[in-house]
């Protein structure tokens, strides 16, 4: 048994070192004290700072930098959009009594007035006064023809979305709009879809068909024959990497300059107009308008007031 320890080599003596240990060459002594010189550097060795950049990757870089410029563009305008906004709200729960009462003097002026004079022209002017300061037509009044058992009428809901209103020009629609509309709804019916994807297609397309029929609009019961029959939208070829990034350029173009049209239409607003009056302390403007207002309201009652006498 031995008492050396695992994983450590035995003891030799000096002499079995030296048998052991091979002699090396003076070559070998020589390299290893003189450490190898660098190698020059290839052209495969150059730094990737020293390549060309593709025109993808500059192109790629400018829709980054107009992407950061158009999200600042955004933010400006959304942040002057809520202050017009705040600031609407605020002037007419605040000086919205005042121009009431303001109008409601003028109109008892007129009325005083021509009331003095009888002349028609101030009588004229009197109901002209009083008209500014009638109450609000009641609701059934305001909605008339516009609400129906379903909600708003096509017409009424036509006009909030922004679509051309196309009112029926007869109660029944002619023989030629019926004959397309059959024609139209045998080769496009629903049940005839073979997945999900063409029922929902044929579902849409049905739809426009029958408003277009409810219109007896014939011109557009041809075209929607003439799309049926063309057959569904091919999805476009794939773009380039090239092609995807002009595209993505010429949209945040476009809504750079719808963003710049809005902003103006806020800019020169009546409400947008007061607030670059003041743009550091509207809050002190609002107090500012409210007591002119006050001045005015006192300055029409005394008016009145010796009116009446």
């Amino acid at each position: 048994m031995t008492h050396e320890a695992a994983g450590v080599p035995t003891t030799r003596n000096d002499e079995d070192r030296q048998d052991d240990v091979p002699q090396e060459s003076d070559d070998v002594q020589q390299n290893e004290a003189e450490p190898d010189a660098p190698e020059p550097a290839g052209p495969e060795d150059s730094g990737p700072e020293d390549a060309e950049p593709r025109p993808e990757a500059r192109l790629a870089r400018a829709v980054q930098v107009a992407e950061q410029a158009l999200i600042e563009f955004e933010i400006a305008v959304e942040t002057f959009r809520v202050e017009v906004e705040n600031f609407s709200r605020l002037h007419h729960q605040k000086l919205g009594p005042m121009y009431a009462r303001l109008d409601e003097l003028d109109a008892l002026i007129a009325e005083a007035r021509a009331a003095k004079t009888g002349d028609p022209e101030d009588e004229r002017k009197a109901r002209e006064a009083r008209a500014v300061v009638m109450p609000m037509p009641g609701v059934d009044e305001l909605f008339h023809d516009w609400m129906d058992t379903d909600g708003l009428s096509p017409e009424a809901a036509a006009m909030l979305t922004e679509q051309p209103v196309r009112p029926p020009k007869r109660v029944r629609p002619s023989e030629e709009a019926r004959r397309l509309y059959r024609e139209l709804a045998r080769k496009a019916h629903p049940d005839l879809a073979q997945d999900e994807v063409e029922r929902q297609r044929r579902d849409e397309f049905i739809a426009r068909v029958n408003a277009a029929y409810g219109r007896g609009d014939v011109e557009l019961l041809k075209e929607l024959v003439a799309e049926w029959e063309a057959g569904p939208v091919q999805p476009p070829a794939p773009l380039s990497e090239s092609e995807e990034l002009y595209a993505r350029l010429e949209w945040l173009s476009r809504r750079k300059e719808l963003l710049t049209v809005l902003a103006k239409e806020l800019e020169d607003g009546a409400i947008g107009s007061m607030l670059r009056m003041a743009p550091d302390d509207p809050d002190q403007l609002l107090e500012d308008i409210a007591e002119q207002l006050l001045g005015e309201v006192s300055r029409r009652e005394a008016e009145l007031a010796e009116m009446t006498r």
